[in-house]
């Protein structure tokens, strides 16, 4: 006769099931936790690593800025006037003049009149090569001499200011002189070259020609 088991009363149970997942998640955790102290180990390691050469590199610039200074408290005040002098004819030597007359003369409409340019001063800035300029213009109304100036502010190479106006008032002659100061900065990848009449800051190109 078989017998018929009541799981109402004696229900079926697997003790070692729960122990089972129990163990398997234990060494889940245990795994992950190895795996987590290790890459923070890796990490702290690397970090140490990097701070360590930051370290050495203030360091290396600390001590050339101290040679440096020890060098110029060295010089006499001639020697720094020739030295500050060489800085700026290396600077000179960089900048393309034909480069600036050429993107000048792209920048400028043609109903406005350049009078004089004057190179101020020329500096380098990194890799970057600056020109101070003072720009006269001759135009009919401010109006032309504005939308110049927000044309070639526009275009990113010169940045304009008007500084003064002045009325013309020679027989025939028609308009207003309007004197600028303008930033050059030439687009990387210009050619350097060296035009012998822009290699002085006082160096002028003249055109004439009515409006």
């Amino acid at each position: 006769m078989p017998t018929k088991v009541n799981l109402a009363s004696k229900p079926f149970s697997n003790r070692s099931l729960p122990w089972a997942v129990t163990a398997l998640v234990i060494l889940v955790s245990l795994v992950s936790l190895v795996l987590i102290v290790r890459a923070n180990g890796k990490t702290r390691a690397r970090a140490s690593v990097v701070q360590n050469e930051l370290n050495n590199l203030v360091q290396q610039e600390q001590q050339l800025r101290k040679q440096a200074q020890e060098v110029k408290n060295s010089l006499t005040p001639d020697q720094l006037q020739t030295l500050a002098a060489a800085h700026t004819l290396i600077d000179r030597k960089r900048f393309s003049w034909s480069r600036l007359f050429s993107d000048l003369e792209l920048a400028l409409p043609g109903n406005v009149r350049v009078k004089s340019i004057a190179v101020r001063e020329v500096a380098t800035r990194g890799d970057t090569t600056l020109a101070e300029l003072k720009l006269t213009v001759v135009a009919k109304s401010p109006e032309i001499v504005t939308g110049m100036i927000a044309e070639m502010d526009r275009a990113g190479i010169f940045k304009a200011q008007l500084q003064s106006q002045t009325i013309q008032r020679g027989r025939g002659e028609s308009g207003s002189e309007y004197e600028l100061n303008v930033v050059y900065q030439p687009r990387a990848g210009a050619p350097v070259d060296t035009v012998a009449s822009g290699s002085g800051s006082g160096a002028e190109l003249r055109k004439g020609g009515g409006l």
